[in-house]
């Protein structure tokens, strides 16, 4: 499973509109609703929200992985939105999300997916220059070839 096969153009959203981290969510799931990843949006969403209360998925470095494992969602899927100003989500070094990844797995494949899913992201991210480059891509073919370089 590769994340650019995952993580496609119809499930990217370079000019977030939302404020806020729950507009952002918003337009996340949206995204995956649209490109039918989710069977129950409304129990997605409820598995997403349930999981922010354990803590924020702002893990700082202005990225932010908001993500479930829900009978809500038909396969697995990634979601990608850019803001670059920046949305609070009250993540670990208190600095806004710029770049936010929003993953969708069905509950019974929750283990491993999930884990390889998060796993594929932190090791593009710790990367400067990659974080950088993605703040920057003019287009969703410019995301693409970043994720698949990587």
């Amino acid at each position: 499973m590769k994340l650019s096969d995952l993580l496609t153009e119809d499930l990217m959203v370079l000019e977030l509109e939302g404020a806020n981290r729950e507009e952002v969510m918003e337009e996340l799931l949206n995204r995956l609703d649209a490109t039918q990843a989710l069977s129950d949006r409304e129990t997605f969403k409820k598995d997403l929200y349930d999981r922010e209360k354990h803590g924020s998925t702002g893990i700082g470095s202005g990225i932010a992985i908001p993500h479930g494992k829900s009978d809500g969602v038909k396969e697995p899927r990634v979601a990608f939105g850019r803001k670059k100003s920046g949305v609070n989500w009250d993540s670990l070094d208190g600095e806004p999300a710029n770049l936010i990844f929003m993953i969708a797995v069905p509950k019974e494949k929750a283990g491993d997916d999930h884990l390889r899913i998060l796993q594929a992201l932190s090791r593009m991210l710790i990367d400067d220059d990659f974080r950088t480059n993605l703040l920057a891509a003019d287009s969703k073919e410019e995301v693409t070839e970043l994720i698949i370089a990587v």
